[in-house]
């Protein structure tokens, strides 16, 4: 079988591709030109949204897409073609995505910033740090990546809360409500991470009225997606006090544009989008696996609903 790989690290997955599955036929360029000729006569696809969009635009179709990306946004463009199967990054995430959660929790709730800017001012900064037990932590979006993050910090003695698209059980969390329990829950908690993915109900959700439910303690992490915060009303929610800082790593415009208010937000620190990055070794394993039940007819780790966006 043909795979084509549309990646920026191309050379990286076909190396490990060829590894993990020497019967293959592995096909692969840095040359746009190249990729569209392969592109014609290849039933599988390998690799990120952007540039497998780029293909599909020009007319070419696969039989089944495997994104390198939890993200398939701009495969959902309008006048895509979608009579294809398409797979997402799943399950391999969760690990990378709880320690940079956690990194910043920690750092919030131990003032490390705080402690570099005494140490900057050559003040000798001997305030307790803080324990994580009893801190309540509500994770928006209970999906494949959050149930993962939730597990990582159930050690902490953290007790957790989730939002998904109905209120259900699920352990490890105390209660995982709606959408609609949102702006109860995040008056309740002292942290509120969202990873929802890019869908058409889940823009603007956190704007002025909801920043305002907020805890002015609590701390606000967005590794989910740009689109879902209203930018003016979360710099506006800061500087009046509804909450106590923010971790952008996700924004609409990425490279954020240099006049963009969120470079010198108080309390707003940015991080580039470099919460969870793909591993090639991973994810080629998550695809040797998909692919195996793909040949078989069995079905497929994270499979995308189109009308769903997921």
């Amino acid at each position: 079988m043909r795979v084509l790989i549309a990646e920026h690290d191309h050379a990286i997955y076909a190396r490990l591709l060829r590894q993990a599955a020497p019967e293959l036929e592995v096909l692969t360029s840095g040359d746009s030109a190249e990729l569209a000729r392969q592109a014609a006569d290849c039933p599988v696809w390998l690799g990120q949204p952007d540039l497998l969009a780029t293909l599909l635009r020009q007319g070419h179709q696969p039989q089944w897409l495997q994104s390198t990306w939890a993200g398939i946004t701009p495969l959902l463009a309008d006048g895509l073609r979608r009579d294809y199967r398409l797979t997402r990054a799943v399950g391999i995430f969760g690990q990378v995505m709880a320690e940079y959660v956690l990194t910043y929790i920690l750092g919030h709730e131990r003032e490390v910033l705080a402690r570099l800017v005494s140490q900057v001012e050559r003040k000798w900064d001997h305030r307790s740090g803080q324990s994580l037990a009893g801190r309540k932590v509500l994770i928006v979006g209970t999906g494949d990546i959050g149930q993962s993050v939730a597990q990582f910090l159930l050690p902490f003695g953290i007790e957790l809360y989730g939002i998904a698209s109905s209120a259900r059980e699920q352990a490890p969390f105390v209660e995982v409500g709606s959408m609609a329990d949102l702006p109860r829950l995040v008056g309740e908690v002292d942290y509120v991470v969202n990873l929802l993915p890019n869908t058409e109900h889940t823009h603007d959700i956190y704007d002025a009225a909801l920043f305002k439910q907020f805890k002015p303690t609590g701390l606000f992490i967005n590794a989910g997606r740009g689109v879902a915060v209203v930018d003016a009303d979360l710099v506006d929610a800061l500087k009046e006090g509804h909450l106590a800082g923010a971790v952008i790593d996700v924004c609409r415009q990425e490279p954020l544009p240099q006049r963009h208010p969120f470079w010198t937000a108080w309390g707003l620190l940015l991080t580039g989008h470099s919460s969870a990055p793909t591993s090639p070794a991973l994810m080629v394993q998550l695809f040797v696996e998909n692919l195996k039940a793909y040949q078989a007819g069995e079905a497929l780790r994270g499979e995308v609903d189109f009308n769903r966006g997921y």
